[in-house]
């Protein structure tokens, strides 16, 4: 007797649940419009008020290496992090200071001047704008144009998005070249299934895709989960999508060429000493992190011994939009229905190789999130488009009701939206603050991830007005000494001196008349006493609010408090 192996089969590319078109579906133009119309919108909503917050001491980071690069060409400067966003990042505040110095911006400083903070940042929004297409193309692939639509929706009005595209981090670039890449390599699926056309242009663009995503951030797990996708398709024989050994190398070798010449640094050696200084915790001048008013341990490698596990489950639970959040839990379980089609596993691929490692490393911020909002987004997208679809069901065997199960479909969609852009209006410009009703609301905004969500955004503020009061020579004590002297320089006073709080070495030097600047979410083991000690000691000299929330505490040292914080009392 022989036994016949049934072949294996998949659940096919798109999914079952959502062949039923709306009766108010959009045309192909009314797509494009929707598209331009969110880009927009999006793109307002980043750029607006970008320099509403001062710089953090990342950022400045950033600036720093953008004037090492401008000063003596390719450089180490910021070694640690890949070259293309310092490099868009150079450009921007290059064309930002020739447009400052035009006759148009003389004669109109206060309305078209533009600010350092936003030339840095202005790459991060147009980049995080753009993004909002790549989500659309992305999601059509995989679930529809409806679902994708509305993901790309929520990313345009998510403030947590928008948050995230409005720091100069290499975290909005890393999720738009992923994006990029995975709308190709989706794409030549598709393509290669069909057998219609030729997939093969579709692999190079993935390749040098994936080289600029490596040239923005070193990240390969999200890689790899795309390689495992493809993967999972192979011992299927009925599978047309194969690229095989040769095209693989020239895949690979694509791959490489473009990450080099997209970040030349990598190739001198002073790059390698700062990475691997880095790697080994050299260049890492904080010991721990304040998670919902907690300390903990903050290396990656400190693993369950550091920030909790479920650092970023509770992100979920207290940043989303209530809606948003509600669709995303409707949605979750929809991933594991056989007739959402295979575009799920990648999905499931997105998180589990890209993302899951970080819930158990030690060390966790919130921008870490950013390349698997995309993910939440989708899901509370498909969880929306099917209870959507499941209402105006309900009503269908209803002829009275006809002209409300034609617009059923789009109510429950239009809310979660708008309840987004209420949420995004709401928060601005300082987004990264926002919290739900399920977090505490407005009250406990700053309490969860105050490093994250302050983002040293009123030291500018603070140290202008250290400036305004301080005497000639004056010390400053805080966590972020390069960007206070940054900002002292910028407020007119080079001669104050900005200290490290965190160096005993440094505090001894505090005496009578110098300050000590206490930013929410710069509290570390290595400071705490000292801060517990002064709040016990004396009111502050001034406070600084961030929007409503209290951000910045700064004491004017006296003879009863300047032995707690040099430490001689």
């Amino acid at each position: 007797m022989s036994v016949t192996a049934t072949p294996a089969v998949t659940a096919g590319l798109r999914p079952e649940l959502f062949t039923t078109r709306s009766p108010l579906a959009l045309s192909r133009t009314g797509f494009i419009v929707a598209l331009a119309v969110l880009v927009l919108v999006g793109f307002g909503l980043r750029a607006t008020g970008l320099s509403a917050e001062g710089l953090s001491e990342d950022e400045f980071n950033k600036l720093a290496a953008v004037e090492d690069y401008r000063a003596h060409g390719l450089t180490p400067a910021n070694g640690e992090h890949p070259f293309l966003m310092k490099a868009l990042q150079t450009a921007s505040v290059v064309a930002a200071e020739h447009w400052n110095h035009t006759s148009l911006v003389a004669a109109h400083q206060a309305t078209l001047y533009v600010p350092v903070e936003t030339a840095l940042r202005l790459p991060s929004v147009l980049f995080g704008a753009l993004t909002i297409i790549l989500l659309y193309l992305l999601t059509a692939e995989l679930f529809g144009s409806e679902v994708a639509l509305l993901a790309a929706a929520l990313w345009a009005l998510d403030p947590n998005a928008i948050g995230f595209n409005r720091i100069a981090k290499e975290d909005t670039f890393l999720v738009f070249f992923f994006l990029l890449a995975n709308v190709f390599w989706l794409r030549s699926q598709r393509i290669a299934e069909t057998g219609k056309e030729s997939p093969v242009p579709y692999y190079w663009a993935t390749a040098i895709s994936f080289g600029a995503m490596f040239a923005s951030k070193y990240l390969p797990g999200y890689f790899a989960a795309s390689i495992a996708y493809y993967h999972i398709f192979q011992a299927i024989p009925a599978t047309r999508w194969r690229l095989g050994k040769p095209r693989f190398l020239l895949f690979f070798f694509i791959l490489g060429t473009t990450f080099v010449l997209l970040n030349l640094p990598i190739l001198l050696p002073g790059t390698w000493r700062m990475a691997l200084s880095f790697a080994s915790y050299k260049r890492i001048g904080h010991d721990s992190y304040e998670f919902m008013g907690r300390l903990y341990r903050h290396k990656l490698g400190d693993w369950l011994h550091g920030v909790p596990t479920y650092f970023y489950f509770v992100l979920i639970a207290v940043k989303l939009p209530p809606l948003t959040l509600l669709a995303f839990i409707m949605g979750l379980p929809l991933l594991f229905r056989r007739r959402f089609g295979d575009g799920r596993y990648f999905l499931f691929f997105w998180v589990a190789i890209g993302f899951l490692p970080f819930v158990f490393v030690g060390g966790k911020f919130m921008r870490y999130f950013t390349p698997v909002l995309p993910v939440v987004l989708i899901t509370a997208a498909i969880g929306v488009q099917f209870i959507g679809q499941q209402f105006a069901r309900a009503l269908a065997a209803s002829a009275p009701r006809a002209l409300l199960h034609t617009y059923a479909s789009a109510v429950l969609p239009a809310l979660v939206v708008l309840a987004s852009l209420w949420s995004a209006a709401h928060a601005a410009p300082h987004y990264r603050l926002y919290t739900n009703l399920i977090g505490g609301g407005q009250a406990r905004a700053g309490y969860y991830f105050p490093q994250d969500e302050f983002y040293d955004a009123g030291l500018r503020a603070a140290v202008a007005e250290i400036a305004r009061r301080a005497r000639s020579g004056a010390r400053v004590a805080n966590e972020t000494p390069a960007l206070t002297a940054f900002y002292a320089r910028q407020a007119q006073r080079p001669d104050l001196s900005s200290l490290s709080l965190t160096d005993p070495a440094e505090r001894a030097a505090l005496s009578v008349g110098d300050f000590v600047l206490v930013e929410r979410g710069r509290r570390y083991f290595s400071n705490d006493a000292i801060l517990s000690a002064l709040s016990q000691t004396t009111a502050p000299a001034f406070r600084i609010s961030v929007g409503a929330q209290p951000a910045i505490e700064v004491y004017e040292l006296d003879e009863k408090t300047v032995g707690r914080a040099n430490g001689t009392k």
